[in-house]
């Protein structure tokens, strides 16, 4: 194929409902524009989290006056969340959209496969973040461990400001107050950054996670490990990922946790298990067990929540322990989120573009594990040999 032009980067507003990220930051665009792409920003798609549309053509982008006008120039659009992670507002780009176009992004194509589906029927190619392979090389592109590194340390911040107790050691003319005792279930990349976070408070920590791989990192971070009771070899091979597990398993990890629970002064719960609701592992009795002022922070709450108390976006108080469930912390420090997220994206482009122009190679293992939809199909075997509605209604699905 003779190209005729250079390919044109696209960055649109986001417009999930209170999204404050942007997927490109000006600093990203000479990365771009070093490589023969051009960048166009949609006015204003910086501004929630802090740069202006002057910042962007200081830098070399080009600004769009409005979302018609990027989604006509564009070929390829970067976007925080494509239609999959947003999926009611994110329907309004449908229209915009056409065979040619290549999204990158935040998609949910395990949790919203459908959307994929939708997607593949217009034409669209979709590389999906959430599927980037958990290798080396990889490292610089995986956005789901920035997010979740910002989700852990903000998740330690907030249960901090609700605690009825200070996190530290302090030795007083009135006495010592003994450190606050954290307890965090799930040992990924929020979960370890929870962990280095309530260390550096004061707290004393202690950890919990099925995946035995994960013991030394938790104890290189000084926090204490509590035993899981399954057997080794419950991870996916791929992600690195608990499974599914079965609710008998979960019922042995509840019995171990109670104990534990109820000791804690503050539970950041981050299990979860990609396209699938949260496993249930804190209930109303555990935590009705725990002391009065105690907090329990469950940043797996738009999956459902690891606490049955759980609800998306609310404070809940139960027997006097306050339950929160915020669903985008990301969203509470933009600038940062989208410095992170936004270089993952331009690494993105700077792995599949050759001199200006975008190259599908399947044989490559990053390229074949993200790509999801191409050709008017869904290409990617895991994503379609899925129901074609999945989501999170925990009402319907149950427990996992």
């Amino acid at each position: 194929m003779t190209h005729t032009k250079q390919t044109v980067v696209g960055v649109p507003k986001e417009t999930y409902p209170g999204e404050t990220l942007v997927a490109l930051t000006p600093a990203h665009v000479p990365l771009l524009t070093k490589i023969g792409l051009h960048v166009l920003v949609e006015s204003g798609a910086g501004e929630a989290a802090g740069f202006e549309d002057e910042e962007y053509r200081i830098k070399g982008a080009r600004v769009a006056s409005d979302r018609s006008e990027l989604f006509a120039s564009a070929e390829i659009l970067l976007q925080v969340r494509t239609l999959g992670a947003n999926p009611d507002t994110g329907r309004h780009d449908l229209p915009l959209l056409r065979a040619d176009h290549v999204l990158i992004g935040l998609a949910d194509p395990l949790g919203r496969p459908e959307a994929a589906t939708e997607l593949a029927h217009l034409g669209v190619t979709v590389f999906a973040m959430e599927l980037m392979p958990r290798i080396a090389r990889a490292q610089s592109m995986d956005m789901l461990s920035s997010l979740a590194t910002i989700v852990g340390y903000k998740a330690v911040l907030l249960a901090a400001a609700s605690l009825s107790k200070l996190f530290p050691m302090l030795m007083t003319a009135a006495g010592t107050i003994p450190p606050a005792r954290v307890l965090v279930i799930g040992a990924g990349v929020a979960g370890l950054q929870a962990i280095a976070t309530a260390r550096r408070l004061g707290a004393a920590v202690a950890a919990y996670d099925v995946r035995p791989a994960v013991k030394d990192q938790i104890q290189s971070l000084g926090a204490k490990v509590i035993d899981a009771p399954v057997e080794a070899g419950e991870v996916e091979e791929l992600s690195g990922y608990a499974k599914t597990l079965g609710e008998h398993i979960y019922r042995k990890q509840r019995e171990r946790l109670t104990p534990v629970v109820a000791a804690s002064d503050v539970v950041i719960a981050t299990a979860a298990v990609p396209g699938r609701p949260a496993p249930r592992l804190i209930t109303a009795d555990m935590v009705a067990r725990m002391a009065r002022g105690s907090v329990i922070m469950d940043v797996a709450a738009e999956r459902g929540g690891n606490c049955e108390l759980t609800r998306p976006n609310e404070v809940i108080v139960h027997h006097g322990v306050t339950v929160l469930g915020p669903t985008n912390l990301p969203n509470t420090v933009p600038m940062h989120a989208s410095q992170m997220c936004g270089r993952n994206l331009a690494n993105v482009l700077l792995y599949l573009c050759k001199d200006g122009f975008l190259h599908v190679d399947v044989a490559d293992e990053i390229t074949r594990e993200t790509l999801v939809t191409r050709g008017g199909a869904v290409v990617h075997p895991r994503i379609g040999a899925l129901p074609r509605a999945t989501h999170y209604d925990v009402a319907e699905e149950g427990n996992a």
